[in-house]
């Protein structure tokens, strides 16, 4: 629907929204991707100033930086002194019935910190983790030595990231010299496209290209103070300098990690100038260097193999609509880099095109201006960093953070939004990784006792859990997937989804319908666990019935039990009964606590209880006008500094749903640090967590319901907004 009734100029929408930048800002650098991989680069184009983009150490260890070259597949292991694993982190708790086995911390953790852990659990929470591929900077040779540019030697800076084409153009002077970078991710590849253009080039100017060790830090993906524990061979085939376009390639071997990059381009002059440094410049005069770096996994040790399917939408088993066309074939006048940066503009647009697109622009609150670049940059953010073939980490592919593992309880916040957008597509592959990681979930409900699978929390390809004494008692990822398949069958209904994730549905359902225990009360869940708001940590072996987690519970198994029905099977019983037996949450003073025990609610971190009708439809055990109170509570005192990105959506959406769409937009658009949007787009939340990719899809997911509405909603246009908003929107997919 389109208020306007005339099709939004999706071209319009996009490039007003363009990335500007003349002055460095240390906090906002831009990338290209294409979910499988990424780049992340500074005013130059490249990543000649790490140090001027820090990420924030949570220890006493030196920064990290915002400029990463990450791809999915990209992981390491430092070696283990002596196996480890998990059976010496394993707690016996008390439960409803008897004593369950937990993966819990022997040693102390404040504020995600190890404080006094063991050797294994500092190795098991920090392995396997995510790499950084190669640092690509300008550097100024002189007399035969070479140094890296810093940001005082240039001048006259100017960046512009085209989000219809996906291409950076940066340009800036230096030594009196103008320099023009053109900067671009290859749609299908794991591929960097790159064109200077300067007559600095031969001059002085080159490219150096710098590999660095796998980092166990919590917030970097590069240890470079370990030359000797990698090893880094640049090879170039006897007939490469007799090919039209010869190709360089680099050989990578960390541990039993092994990766290639492949340099490609004519004219270049590639040397190796240091055990793990290289030098790329003109092989003659020349002001123009085009040339592209193609990575690739050997599939060795944590590396994944890379497949030759499209990235990050690796070949459906049924196809859920029409993809952006990304076909190109690649003039011979091109250069390496040039055909990159035409692989990425034939993308693009067909991505813009497709889909959904909300305008706000002729909305006369000056808000809704900010709200609509808000969400044009959600769009591309989430695509290049959460559309991949495993779950995101907050930081996506632009650096690490939590060692680069990702948190499966983040990864409705990260997805659910590409179904309601109508790009079913780019949540498949993630969908589809808990399927690898199946029986390892179910060995885990097994050993507790349960029927099903219980999905781990903190973790990487492989799925094994992180010791903690938060995360393994969480259970509000365990519904995740349900809700996840069931978005990507109101965008494409068929029975071929129903199929394909028909077992990951049933074996959730499985063990949500044992983990609740019956009483006098009805269907109860807990203890031990820990709700989505963490602040109840410390009193795990006791709380039970939050808010928020009964109504999903109640939720998501009459979706799997639908689901069972879409497929001619018969009901399950269990699942039934827990359904329509869940306990009501408790009620003080008026308002939902977050827990039913002391000190019911806590006002800090997430004011989770919301998610229960605003994340959640209506059910049963959510009466709407105690919500209400709820959400008033809540938005007259909460301790905001505490809060989280994608809080602010929760409330936008319980505001929509409970029909205050003046209360939904200024959730949305709440002066609080946490819910800082940067002029890249990115959510801010601190220096050691300087974007937080949850927020910019719990927008998205927020803003489509609000426009496309909600089942059994209001029949208005954009029910979610004000009604003197002029909201023009298309290709949405309602929410449940």
């Amino acid at each position: 629907m389109n208020h306007s009734r005339l099709p939004i100029d999706r071209e319009a929408l996009a490039r007003r929204h363009n990335v500007r930048q003349h002055k460095l800002d240390p906090r906002s650098p831009v990338s290209v991707g294409n979910g499988e991989f990424a780049f992340t680069m500074d005013l130059t184009g490249l990543q000649t100033f790490p140090a001027s983009y820090p990420v924030g150490a949570r220890d006493d260890r030196a920064p990290g930086t915002l400029l990463g070259t990450q791809a999915q597949w990209g992981w390491h292991s430092v070696p283990a002194g002596t196996p480890y694993g998990l059976a010496g982190s394993t707690v016996m708790y008390d439960s409803p019935r008897g004593p369950v086995p937990y993966v819990d911390m022997v040693g102390e953790i404040v504020n995600d910190r190890e404080t006094d852990t063991s050797d294994a659990e500092t190795w098991l929470r920090a392995n396997p983790h995510r790499l950084d591929l190669a640092r690509i900077g300008f550097r100024w040779v002189e007399d035969g030595q070479d140094h890296a540019l810093t940001p005082s030697e240039i001048s006259g800076t100017e960046q512009i990231l085209d989000l219809w084409s996906g291409v950076v153009t940066s340009s800036f002077a230096v030594a009196g010299h103008p320099v023009k970078v053109t900067t671009a991710c290859h749609p299908d590849r794991d591929e960097l496209g790159l064109r200077v253009e300067s007559p600095a080039l031969g001059k002085g100017l080159v490219i150096g290209v710098d590999f660095p060790y796998g980092s166990e830090a919590w917030h970097d993906a590069a240890d470079w103070t370990k030359p000797e524990a990698h090893s880094t061979r640049l090879n170039l085939p006897a007939d490469a300098r007799l090919q039209d376009t010869p190709s360089w390639v680099v050989d990578r071997e960390l541990d039993d990690s092994r990766y290639a990059v492949i340099v490609t381009g004519r004219g270049l002059d590639v040397e190796q100038t240091a055990r793990h440094s290289l030098r790329i410049g003109p092989g003659q005069p020349s002001g123009t260097l085009d040339l592209s770096l193609a990575f690739l996994s050997s599939g060795d040790g944590d590396c994944i193999p890379r497949g030759n399917n499209r990235p990050g939408r690796a070949a459906p088993l049924v196809s859920l609509g029409t993809e952006p066309d990304s076909g190109v074939v690649p003039s011979t006048e091109q250069g390496a880099g040039s055909s990159v940066a035409a692989a990425s503009a034939a993308y693009w647009p067909g991505f813009w095109r497709s889909g959904g697109a909300i305008e706000l622009d002729a909305t006369n609150d000056p808000r809704a201006k900010e709200l609509e670049r808000r969400i044009v940059l959600s769009q591309y953010l989430t695509a290049i960093n959460c559309s991949g073939s495993l779950p995101p980490q907050e930081t996506g592919l632009v650096c690490n953070s939590w060692r680069g593992r990702f948190h499966l309880e983040m990864h409705w916040w990260h997805a659910a939004h590409f179904a309601q957008w109508n790009r079913p597509e780019l949540l498949l592959p993630s969908l589809r990784w808990y399927s690898t990681v199946l029986e390892t979930s179910r060995q885990t409900a097994k050993a507790q006792g349960f029927d099903g699978v219980r999905w781990p929390k903190q973790v990487g390809p492989d799925g094994r859990e992180s010791p903690s004494t938060i995360g393994t008692f969480l259970i509000w990822q365990q519904p995740h997937p349900i809700y996840l398949a069931e978005l990507l069958y109101r965008a494409s209904p068929g029975r071929e989804v129903l199929e394909e994730f028909a077992e990951i549905v049933f074996e959730s359902a499985a063990f949500m319908a044992g983990f609740a225990h019956r009483t006098q009360r009805g269907f109860e869940l807990g203890p031990p666990l820990v709700p989505a708001q963490e602040s109840y940590g410390s009193i795990r072996s006791r709380v039970s019935n939050p808010t928020f987690e009964l109504a999903y519970w109640q939720w998501a198994l009459t979706i799997a039990s639908e689901w069972r029905k879409r497929l001619d099977l018969e009901p399950v019983a269990a699942w039934q009964d827990v359904a329509a037996g869940m306990v009501e949450p408790r009620v003080m003073d008026g308002v939902y606590a977050a827990i039913d025990v002391e000190p019911f609610t806590i006002r800090t971190d997430h004011p989770s209880m919301l998610c229960a009708l605003g994340l959640l439809p209506r059910t049963d055990v959510i009466d709407p006008d105690i919500m209400r109170a709820t959400l008033s509570g809540v938005l007259a005192d909460w301790d905001w500094d505490s809060t989280w990105g994608w809080d602010y959506p929760v409330m936008a959406m319980t505001a929509a749903r409970l029909e205050d769409p003046q209360a939904a937009v200024n959730a949305l658009l709440l002066d609080a640090g946490k819910n800082t949007v940067l002029p890249n787009g990115h959510n801010r939340q601190t220096d050691s967590l300087p974007l937080y990719l949850p927020g910019n899809g719990g927008l998205l997911a927020a803003v489509a319901l609000m426009a496309a509405g909600w089942d059994n909603g209001p029949s208005r246009h954009a029910p979610g907004f004000p009604a003197d908003w002029t909201v023009a929107w298309e290709g949405l997919v309602s929410a449940p």
